[in-house]
């Protein structure tokens, strides 16, 4: 894109971007080949999604009342269509110790090829190698990692699910206009809790998974980053399955397409936040003693 730079009115302000830590961080995916790791990130987390999702709903299920039931499969109806009718509620109820103990079997071994996964991409951006470790010890440490990045998750979840439900009780008890001012401020509180809660798990995500400790301002922006992103993600996920997803040509296999399409977009904004990390001022050492500027392109070490 050197080109560009010799334009006479962009010029410039190419040259310029060129050299902020945003475009260096798009270097250093590019040089690390992202879109091949974010495949790999797409798929594994894809296939750890459904004994997730049959846990989470065996376990609602058999915890619930008949009428809590209906209200679960309504709302799953409203944020994801053409899902909510292929849910059996009651065959869950009636096998949720079965469902619920081979669900939960096959989340602990895809959970823990999940962290595998996210580890080794995420040590990659960083241009580390991979750890070497005891077979055993690594997945016992693989599972307290899992288990502890699934509570945090969690946590956020129900964060987020609060003050959603705060921000419309509210709304209905003061009489509040969804549409005016006030309604507006009390979604972007509810908004920014839920940033808050991302950021949270993303300082998590980024430092314990791949075995580093960037610098504490660096690593602050990027989970700032990667939280308004993704929440923005939830966004724009709700949105299109509502309205598009659904009734797309693809028939059925409308929603599965839209959530790999979101998992994907997840998966490569986790990977920018991490490159954010790793990127470090302009001429500083990386983590091999090699400075950005002066890393090596892959495509002449080869040819050499």
């Amino acid at each position: 894109m050197d080109w560009l730079k010799k334009l006479p009115v962009v010029g410039p302000y190419v040259t310029r971007l060129m050299t902020t830590h945003a475009w260096r961080s798009y270097e250093r995916l590019d040089r690390v080949k992202w879109t091949r790791l974010a495949a790999a990130m797409t798929f594994i987390s894809f296939v750890a999604l459904f004994p997730l999702l049959t846990l989470g709903a065996a376990i609602a299920a058999a915890t619930l009342s008949k009428s809590q039931q209906n209200d679960l499969q309504d709302k799953i109806e409203d944020q994801i269509p053409g899902i909510a009718d292929k849910l059996d509620l009651n065959s869950l109820v009636e096998n949720a110790g079965a469902v619920g103990l081979i669900a939960g079997v096959l989340l602990l071994f895809t959970g823990m090829g999940w962290v595998n996964q996210m580890r080794d991409c995420l040590r990659a951006v960083w241009e580390l190698p991979d750890k070497e470790e005891n077979p055993v010890l690594s997945k016992a440490k693989d599972a307290g990692i899992l288990v502890g990045l699934g509570g945090a998750v969690l946590v956020t979840l129900a964060v987020s699910t609060v003050a959603s439900a705060l921000v419309g009780r509210i709304i209905d008890e003061l009489g509040i206009d969804k549409d005016g001012w006030g309604g507006i401020l009390l979604r972007v509180i509810a908004f920014a809790i839920a940033v808050l809660a991302d950021f949270l798990v993303l300082l998590y995500v980024l430092t314990l998974l791949p075995g580093v400790e960037p610098p504490r301002r660096r690593l602050i922006v990027a989970a700032l980053i990667g939280a308004v992103g993704f929440e923005l993600l939830k966004l724009l996920l709700s949105g299109y399955i509502q309205g598009i997803a659904a009734k797309s040509m693809y028939g059925a296999f409308g929603v599965p397409i839209a959530l790999l399409l979101w998992i994907n977009f997840t998966a490569k904004l986790l990977l920018y936040s991490a490159a954010w990390t790793a990127t470090g001022s302009a001429g500083d050492p990386g983590p091999d003693g090699v400075s950005d500027d002066d890393a090596p392109d892959p495509a002449a070490a080869s040819a050499g």
